[in-house]
């Protein structure tokens, strides 16, 4: 069955164009070209579309508007801005409805890179009715009390843009997001950004402080399956899993890129767990007394009743986005790394030991249950090293947690 991508754009030569710079991709894509906002909308209702690309700037109904209508009529569909326009006015209205934002002109060959990368991320996640849940999110939401502390800074009279940078860091909600910006077209980045504080610094301090106090792309955490202690956990792992994720590829001597790739993913590896406990509450909770009361883990207990589990849910999420690569790997494939295709020491490898260490260390009632894949760590040249690793994190667990929290929290 061919792929269908709809195209929308007010100017008849720029839609010419994109036909003719796609032709070779027609025996794969059902490809088709609408003339403005109203326009596209009547192509939605004829069909069903899985990529939509739009301009931005159009008159009557903009690429904005047009794509807030997207999301509602559509929501499984990907929704990507093609814009000539990089002002921040014109960023911070594409931050919520557009999954990813291409800069214009964009070449061919370019734009059908992307559009292929697009195509592969649906396939992380073959449940529909998650597809659709996942696909209407505009942001995640943020641990309670780093969103307040965050707000409060924001608000004083000559705010620290370190001090942003650090909560920003330590919250796996607000790093997706701000990577998410950063990485779009519309800063013309040569390479992808996994630092989080790299892309608070890229992105300035007006954005960022527009994107929080303006456009609410942040929000706190409320569930209703979940407690206070629950949320707390998850955080205090997720981020203990990113500091050892990061110390095992600085003990491997990797270079910098793969040391923020290993700490990023850490971070951001059980956002699955906020998504559904916040957007799938009743299907969750289902999940949650499971765990509770047949002695299951959670990640067993997320596939056997969902048919998928927290890690391809926040995996589509994060492709949808366009994260870096290697973050979305790492993210999707830490419970299963055999699946990853890895031979040798990758962000892949250092989460899924790191998060496995820490849970064995800090028992909790949600924990996943699953064990170090043996066989994948023989594939990837790694199975004589765990040990060495896992007395190194002992070594400097302690005082690296303590380093964390204490960057996490300083003012």
């Amino acid at each position: 069955m061919l792929k269908r991508i709809l195209f929308v754009d007010d100017e008849p030569l720029v839609l010419a164009g994109l036909q003719r710079s796609l032709r070779s991709m027609r025996k794969e894509w059902d490809m088709v070209f609408a003339n403005g906002g109203p326009e596209g909308l009547e192509a939605i209702a004829r069909q069903s579309f899985d990529i939509i690309v739009t301009d931005m700037k159009m008159p009557g109904m903009d690429g904005a508007q047009f794509l807030e209508e997207v999301k509602r009529r559509s929501p499984h569909s990907l929704r990507l801005i093609l814009s000539g326009q990089a002002d921040r006015e014109t960023i911070l209205r594409c931050v919520n409805p557009a999954h990813q934002y291409l800069s214009k002109p964009c070449d061919g060959e370019e734009l059908k890179t992307r559009l292929l990368r697009a195509f592969a991320v649906r396939e992380l996640l073959g449940n529909p009715d998650l597809k659709d849940v996942v696909s209407r999110l505009d942001s995640l939401p943020s641990l309670p009390s780093l969103y307040l502390e965050l707000t409060e800074e924001l608000r004083r009279p000559e705010p620290a843009l370190a001090d942003v940078s650090r909560m920003i860091s330590a919250d796996m909600a607000m790093t997706a997001k701000i990577l998410q910006l950063v990485n779009s077209a519309f800063f013309g980045l040569r390479h992808q950004v996994s630092d989080a504080s790299l892309a608070v610094s890229l992105l300035g301090f007006d954005i960022v402080k527009s994107l929080v106090l303006s456009t609410h792309i942040f929000s706190q955490f409320k569930s209703t399956v979940l407690t206070d202690a629950d949320v707390q956990y998850l955080w205090e792992h997720s981020l203990a899993s990113a500091g050892y994720a990061k110390r095992l590829a600085q003990y491997e001597h990797t270079e910098q890129q793969m040391a923020d790739d290993c700490f990023t993913a850490g971070l951001l590896h059980d956002a699955g767990k906020l998504i559904m406990a916040s957007a799938l509450r009743s299907q969750y909770k289902t999940v949650l007394e499971a765990v509770r009361t047949e002695g299951m883990g959670l990640y067993e207990a997320e596939r056997e009743i969902l048919g998928c589990s927290h890690a391809e849910v926040a995996a589509y999420l994060f492709g949808l986005w366009n994260l870096p690569g290697q973050i979305i790997e790492a993210v999707a494939w830490h419970h299963a790394p055999s699946e990853s295709q890895r031979t040798s020491f990758s962000a892949v490898t250092a989460v899924h030991v790191s998060s496995i260490y820490h849970e064995r260390q800090n028992p909790h009632w949600m924990r996943d249950r699953t064990a170090v894949d043996t066989g994948f760590l023989s594939k990837t040249g790694c199975a004589e090293r765990e040990k060495s690793w896992q007395e190194y994190l002992e070594e400097t667990g302690e005082q690296g947690e303590r380093n964390e929290r204490k960057d996490s929290f300083c003012r």
